[in-house]
């Protein structure tokens, strides 16, 4: 079933690449025979959506081959650089993934920036399809005064950098505070806010990387405020273990706005950290220190609904109410970006056009995952969404609407970079760091150390 969100995207753009008419016969050129010349095929991105696309790929197209490029030298995206260090359990999936990028008819090509060492134009004419898999790798700014501030960050940098995504490793963010805002109030609002609040005794077995957690040890942060625009019923955070939604809500609303009463704040006096929820508050400025040097709190506008249900939307009462804090994080929504100017893309919605993974009016591109459908949802959901471009993909193939006859793949991308200097990196190459970071790990009984700097990389790897 297409999104909703495409709905104003009339099937007639995909015309000149509809199926047959039942009873008509395609032209032996317009045949793709598996026979002859096993289809090859390009995923661009390593994360969840790329390796789900890869996989039902390789499972339902037993000739097919699948190249994945990633711009990182290790793979996995997400899973990888987003999920929490404290929830092990959600990266077991890596272990699937690993065996799809074991098969002899699949091949992982880090180090590879599409877009910049190689064009899609060109992929495209080295495949007989490509599929856009590269997430959603910016964030969506606050458009604040005072957003430009020493001591703002978007949630976004704050997981890579104490997850171990090269580009953010020099972040230092300073927590010298006592009080933090998050704005937004989805998931990884609330992963932030988890870490910064957990004893990091209870992180130094996780794979959380050891700049990140010498910088939590020296941490004087002990209040967070997760700041959100709308009500409880309205928050984006998902809730593993049902509960009644009324029960939820009363709960969320005392913790939210009841102003505790003598007996409770005995209680949480000797609390050394807590936490709580923000409704119905807008950010409206970041407000500067007095030498204007840092952050040093956030006006917030009250807010109220208007509509009822999902299209209920915050407004602005005209009050606002200051909330002094020293450490500011945005984390009101990533954001995809364009790729290539050869493609596509909606700069509102921050995804590339599509009908259910086809690609709007560019027979053979196709796209799963956020840049897909935008950035929700959770791992399975990416999953059930790289299923059907997959799907759509190979329908594709078989009614004989991809390029006819045989294509070099990787062969002629290989022969481009190596023209232009780029050190590609395979999955055995990754295996090799792995096993340096796991390495690295045991010692402190930590499940890896990971590698931050690509340079010390590639020189791991004799590159």
């Amino acid at each position: 079933m297409a999104p909703r969100c495409w709905r104003w995207w009339h099937w007639s753009t995909w015309r000149r690449t509809r199926p047959p008419l039942p009873g008509s016969t395609p032209s032996f050129r317009q045949r793709f025979s598996t026979q002859e010349q096993p289809p090859q095929i390009c995923v661009v991105g390593s994360g969840p959506a790329g390796f789900y696309t890869a996989q039902h790929l390789l499972k339902h197209h037993p000739q097919a081959h699948v190249d994945i490029y990633e711009k990182q030298l290790v793979p996995f995206g997400l899973v990888r650089f987003g999920v929490a260090p404290d929830h092990p359990e959600v990266k077991n999936v890596i272990n699937t993934f690993t065996q799809t990028a074991r098969s002899a008819r699949c091949a992982f090509r880090g180090n590879v920036v599409v877009g910049r060492d190689v064009a899609v134009p060109e992929l495209r004419a080295a495949y007989h399809a490509v599929v856009l898999s590269y997430g959603a790798e910016d964030h969506r700014a606050l458009e604040i005064p005072g957003e430009e501030l020493p001591g703002v960050f978007s949630a976004r940098a704050f997981v890579g950098w104490y997850n171990g995504l090269p580009e953010n490793r020099e972040l230092a963010p300073d927590l010298s505070c006592d009080t933090a805002v998050i704005l937004g109030q989805g998931n990884v609002a609330l992963d932030v806010a988890r870490i910064l609040l957990t004893p990091p005794e209870h992180l130094e077995k996780t794979d959380i990387t050891e700049a990140a957690l010498g910088v939590l040890r020296q941490s004087r942060v002990k209040t967070v405020w997760i700041v959100g625009r709308r009500g409880p019923l309205q928050v984006a955070f998902t809730i593993k273990v049902p509960r009644p939604r009324k029960r939820l809500t009363e709960l969320l609303l005392r913790t939210a706005t009841e102003k505790p009463g003598t007996e409770d704040a005995a209680r949480q006096a000797p609390a050394s950290r807590a936490w709580g929820l923000r409704f119905f508050r807008s950010p409206q400025q970041v407000l500067p220190s007095p030498d204007g040097r840092r952050a040093a709190g956030i006006r917030l506008a009250v807010t109220r609904l208007e509509g009822v249900g999902e299209a209920a939307r915050a407004v602005p009462t005209g009050d606002t109410e200051d909330l002094p804090c020293g450490l500011v994080l945005s984390s009101v929504g990533y954001k995809s970006r364009p790729i290539d100017p050869s493609v596509p893309f909606d700069p509102k919605l921050g995804v590339i056009p599509n009908m259910e993974g086809r690609v709007v009016d560019v027979p053979g591109l196709y796209c799963s995952g956020w840049v897909k459908r935008g950035p929700t949802g959770v791992i399975a959901t990416t999953m059930t969404d790289s299923f059907l471009t997959g799907q759509m993909l190979l329908q594709d193939l078989k009614a004989g609407l991809l390029p006819p006859g045989p294509r070099p793949g990787y062969a002629a991308i290989e022969a481009l970079l190596s023209s232009r200097g780029v050190q590609p990196v395979s999955f055995s190459d990754w295996e090799k760091l792995d096993a340096e970071e796991v390495s690295r790990g045991k010692g402190a009984g930590k499940p890896r150390e990971k590698l931050l700097d690509p340079q010390e990389m590639l020189g791991l790897l004799g590159r």
